[in-house]
């Protein structure tokens, strides 16, 4: 039975998807005016966890993930760049994809984005025009949030608190300061083709209202799961849900999910703090692989300290956990099915901390005692339980965290100085084993020296 946290109800529940198994998942995708960067890589390795263990539990998960590719930052980037706004967008949207296969993230089954969304729009930001929920002036269209009654029920604020802190941009006419833009008229100097016609005059969407569309005309008016990162809890959903439960009058989704923040020496990494890490930076000193196992060593729910420290730790349990796999492959390099009792209660352990609520952090827990059961029965004469280790590794390891095995060795060239090292420390020659030793290691790859005799190769993390 999985059990998630809901922030609508504030408390963790039962996990019961709408249609048997099928589940409905939307994930709230990046606006692409710049580089992927670590705070993307939380949430959509916690959203991989989350899609990964539905799916090994036997769900069918339909999962959309949007793309913003239009945008107030978009435009403005792309106006200092001297690019069509556009191309700006889709040279980052490439970027993205190209980060996150480097992670082992899963493709979502859909990337709808804004610009091909309009229509359904203007149709949706209509209909909450004609049930008395939206106004239009001068040419912008604003959600009336008094009009709404539930405002609020998602981030727990009442509307005296949203009108304290609410401002009111340059050119805009909101009847009430707290009201959020569902259709914005073209600004003097925009691109044509970040324009469209609308009932209410050039213009384009604002940020909230597609979401709602995207959610509604793909996964259906009520969806199962929710979620992003915790900065979007409001306004962003908090605005969806007005939105959507106003043109539907029905729930607008049953579970909201909500990663929390990348910080750095304890504040919230932003561009504007200066501690701002893209992925292609961290890649150039730390492997993909290194960063992905990184990101589950917290629960998906709390903060994450970004620290070289934390990631060299990650580095080295990750190493560990290499060095058992290859080691057990040398031994034995068929699978077979879990039949030993220790190990299918392990298996289950395993399984049960993923359905309370994702907790990789407690997942990798078990995953390392299975690495340690591994290192201690090496050099076992049974084989059957070697190869049923060796299935319950790669099932915990790359099918339900996602991390890439590490490649047996294949290279010729390496396996002759192996080879030759064999020889070297058969014939006692230990300066020589020791040289080629060293060549190894100057070609990233450790050495490990088996009691039986034999060499284990690993790279190096």
């Amino acid at each position: 039975m999985i059990k998630l946290y809901n922030t609508l109800t504030n408390r963790k529940e039962e996990f019961k998807p709408q249609k048997g198994n099928e589940v409905s998942v939307y994930v709230c995708g990046i606006t692409p005016y710049d580089e992927t960067h670590l705070g993307h890589a939380r949430a959509y390795v916690a959203f991989d966890i989350i899609i990964r263990h539905l799916l090994n539990r036997g769900y069918g998960v339909k999962h959309v993930q949007n793309f913003t590719d239009v945008d107030d930052k978009i435009i403005k980037r792309a106006a200092e760049n001297g690019v069509s706004p556009l191309a700006l967008a889709q040279v980052y949207m490439d970027g993205y994809f190209t980060q996150m296969e480097k992670l082992n993230v899963l493709k979502a089954g859909q990337y709808p984005r804004v610009t091909e969304m309009i229509a359904d729009i203007v149709s949706f930001v209509q209909k909450l025009i004609d049930k008395g929920y939206a106004y239009e002036t001068n040419g912008d269209v604003y959600f009336s949030v008094e009009k709404f009654k539930d405002y609020g029920k998602l981030s727990k604020r009442d509307l005296a608190d949203n009108r304290s802190g609410a401002r009111v941009e340059v050119n805009e006419e909101k009847t009430n300061a707290f009201d959020f833009a569902l259709w914005k008229k073209t600004k003097e100097n925009e691109p044509d083709e970040t324009s469209w016609d609308s009932p209410w005059g050039k213009g384009r969407p604002g940020w909230h209202i597609e979401c709602s569309v995207m959610s509604s005309k793909l996964l259906g008016d009520t969806i199962d799961i929710h979620g992003g990162g915790q900065d979007l809890i409001f306004p962003h959903h908090e605005n969806e849900i007005a939105q959507s439960e106003a043109a539907t009058e029905k729930q607008f989704v049953k579970y909201w999910i909500h990663n929390g923040f990348v910080t750095v020496n304890k504040e919230k990494m932003s561009k504007s703090a200066g501690n701002f890490f893209t992925l292609k930076e961290i890649f150039e000193k730390y492997s993909p692989r290194v960063v992905r196992y990184y990101l589950m060593t917290q629960h998906y729910k709390s903060p994450l300290d970004f620290s070289d420290s934390g990631l060299e730790s990650a580095k080295n349990a990750l190493q560990g956990l290499d060095d058992a796999y290859l080691r057990l492959c040398q031994k034995v390099m068929k699978n077979e099915d879990i039949a030993d009792p220790d190990l299918i209660r392990l298996k289950n352990n395993f399984l049960e901390s993923l359905d309370d609520d994702f907790n990789s952090e407690k997942a990798l827990s078990y995953l390392h005692e299975l690495k340690n059961i591994i290192l201690n029965e090496l050099f076992a004469s049974d084989k059957r339980r070697l190869a049923q280790l060796k299935y319950l590794f790669e099932s915990m390891f790359a099918d339900s965290l996602g991390i890439i095995l590490p490649k047996t060795q294949t290279d010729e060239d390496l396996q002759r100085l192996l080879d030759e090292r064999n020889a070297a420390r058969a014939a006692k020659n230990w300066p020589e084993a020791d040289r080629l030793r060293k060549i190894i290691d100057a070609k990233g790859y450790k050495i490990t020296d088996n009691p039986d005799g034999s060499s284990a190769l690993t790279k190096k993390i």
